[in-house]
């Protein structure tokens, strides 16, 4: 059968990817990760990453039906196991200033199947193990990008009443409109669409909110902002000084929460897709920055075991402002993958914050972040708390109320 996904546009989100979000430089190395099934864009990436000038380029891939088998066949010990030695080559890797790139289109409901406490004390192990990745990437040392590739089960998710095939189609389609990648000239639309959210970022930093107070159905949430906090959108500089997009598509901007200061309650607004299990109608009570009562009326076992992770899982690293109008929200579709519906909506992040979201983050050093509010964590998890309701404030150092959202849109 003749493959419905768009090869010019494929090769345009490989191009997309390599000069802009990544910002490869000649001579740097590359490590992808991706699905098996997205062997396409990975051979047109590695393509134009060495037409960039790459000095190696390195790919990872993974695979759903072996995910399963190990949730079917290994020996209980195994879920306590993660790939330590992966992830301590990658950080080494980045010391020695890899660029890093990741295709994600893993099925969102690959263990919705498997037993929630395996599949809890995986996620924790991964989460463990991958802490030296995680730390390099969080505290932005390197130029790093997020894009994606329709796979065929993620497609049938999204498009359930449509054929393999078709549902295919419209998933890549979907994708490269987010992506801008459907675009004459993705790279130009990419400069203006930075410039956009540069502007939202420097009136937010010249306001220098103390907190945000987040008020809509079924939430009531006060969120403190960490001190000498800064907020980010769009193109960032690395600390290896290269400029890219970590995310593509991205419509937020955001910052660091202190994690000793939210209090109030919130309630998911779409569902969270963790490590191939669906969480939904997710409902917290925050007292201090501490998660103190959890409860989601599918995959709560999996979201508890999440907030046993450690100290850090119950607190906010990330609170982001989305308008209800984005394009991906604009759209109607729900992706069920967090790099689209957190784009779709206001969103916050349980657990490790980015060292960049700090006035000089990169010169700031880890003791310095904790002091300033900055949270720890062998997490990071991005969940969905916008809607068209959301009104949101921003209380001034001396207490005042400016309008920052009303009804969902910047006001």
């Amino acid at each position: 059968m003749p493959n419905p996904i768009s090869k010019k546009n494929l090769k345009k989100l490989a191009k997309l990817s390599i000069h802009t979000g990544l910002g490869l430089e000649k001579g740097q190395d590359l490590i992808i990760s991706a699905p098996i099934e997205a062997l396409p864009l990975v051979r047109l990436v590695t393509k134009e990453a060495y037409k960039a000038g790459a000095g190696l380029v390195s790919c990872f891939f993974g695979d759903d039906q072996m995910s399963l088998l190990r949730y079917k066949y290994a020996n209980d010990e195994s879920f306590d196991k993660a790939p330590a030695w992966l992830f301590e080559g990658m950080a080494k890797a980045f010391d020695e200033n890899a660029a890093r790139l990741a295709i994600i289109g893993d099925n969102p409901m690959l263990l919705a199947k498997a037993d929630p406490k395996k599949v809890g004390r995986a996620n924790k192990a991964m989460s463990e193990a991958g802490s030296p990745v995680r730390e390099r990437i969080t505290a932005f040392n390197v130029n790093w990008n997020i894009i994606a590739y329709p796979t065929k089960d993620w497609a049938k998710l999204v498009f359930p009443k449509d054929s393999s095939k078709k549902a295919t189609k419209k998933l890549a389609n979907a994708i490269f409109a987010a992506s801008r990648a459907d675009k004459k000239d993705p790279i130009a639309e990419w400069k203006k669409h930075n410039a956009t959210l540069a502007i939202k970022s420097k009136w937010l930093n010249e306001q220098n909110f103390a907190s945000l107070h987040f008020k809509g159905e079924g939430t009531d949430l006060m969120v403190g902002l960490a001190d000498g906090h800064e907020w980010a959108g769009g193109a960032a500089k690395a600390k290896n000084g290269i400029t890219c997009n970590a995310n593509i598509p991205s419509e937020e901007v955001f910052t660091t929460p202190h994690a000793n200061k939210v209090d109030g309650y919130v309630k998911s607004t779409k569902p969270l897709s963790h490590a191939g299990t669906l969480i939904d109608d997710i409902k917290v009570t925050f007292k201090d920055g501490k998660i103190i009562k959890a409860s989601a009326s599918k995959g709560e076992e999996v979201l508890l075991k999440v907030l046993e992770t450690d100290e850090g899982a119950r607190r906010l690293g990330e609170v982001a402002l989305v308008p209800h109008s984005s394009p991906i929200s604009a759209s109607g579709i729900l992706f069920y993958n967090t790099l689209f519906d957190e784009n779709a909506s206001c969103h916050i992040a349980l657990g490790q914050c980015y060292s960049k979201c700090f006035v000089e983050g990169d010169k700031i050093t880890k003791s310095q972040v904790e002091e300033q509010g900055g949270n720890s964590s062998a997490i990071h998890i991005d969940w969905m708390i916008g809607s068209e309701k959301m009104d949101i404030d921003g209380i001034t150092q001396s207490g005042e109320r400016v309008a920052v959202f009303r009804k969902g849109e910047w006001a």
